[in-house]
């Protein structure tokens, strides 16, 4: 099996690509080893000294070292031997089948008439023009409230894209005038965390 690297723009985050799928659809992230445990994969990534976040994407794994800990020349070969040793011992990706639960939007809000019209479009351009952008380095950005009396969208970054030094200027240069351009209701956006 080979398992080809990527740098991300975040120095702290590198992607993995193990030449099959990983979720086939969606992503999920693991921020620490208690999330961890519903995945026998991101448990074992975990493991690694060093570990501070995993990210599952569609086809990709990004994994997130502490700052200032061990750096990428010592992390890389014992991430890779994880992945490998994960896909090559058939081993489930999740414990339970409901393990990707929670992997798409979470938003809770219920909107109605105009606004739900502006909230539609807004999740689709992130679906089709920006979310797959992101994923190419190795992160994710989801939807997660629109408040319409400000025109302020909210959007929580994961994967390589959270803690990312450039992520500010990927929300405001990016991501916040492709939505001003096409949603002439957004004002702004914003960063959850």
């Amino acid at each position: 099996m080979f398992i080809q690297t990527e740098a991300t723009p975040n120095p702290d985050v590198l992607k993995f690509l193990p030449g099959r799928d990983v979720l086939g659809e969606g992503a999920r992230e693991f921020r620490d080893l208690d999330e961890a445990r519903a995945s026998p994969l991101a448990a074992a990534i975990f493991a690694v000294d060093g570990v501070a976040r995993v990210f599952f994407g569609p086809d990709f794994v990004t994994v997130s070292k502490r700052p200032h800990d061990l750096e990428w020349p010592q992390l890389k070969a014992p991430v890779l031997a994880a992945i490998m040793e994960h896909y090559t011992s058939g081993a489930p990706l999740f414990l339970a089948e409901d393990g990707a639960a929670g992997a798409e939007d979470h938003d809770a809000d219920v909107y109605e008439g105009e606004t739900a019209q502006i909230v539609a479009e807004i999740k689709d351009l992130l679906d089709t023009r920006i979310r797959p952008a992101v994923a190419q380095d190795g992160g994710d950005i989801l939807f997660n409230r629109f408040d319409a009396a400000t025109g302020v969208v909210w959007l929580h970054m994961r994967g390589a894209c959270s803690g990312c030094p450039s992520s500010s200027a990927t929300l405001k240069a990016g991501v916040e005038n492709m939505l001003k351009h096409y949603v002439p209701e957004v004002t702004g956006v914003e960063q959850t965390l």
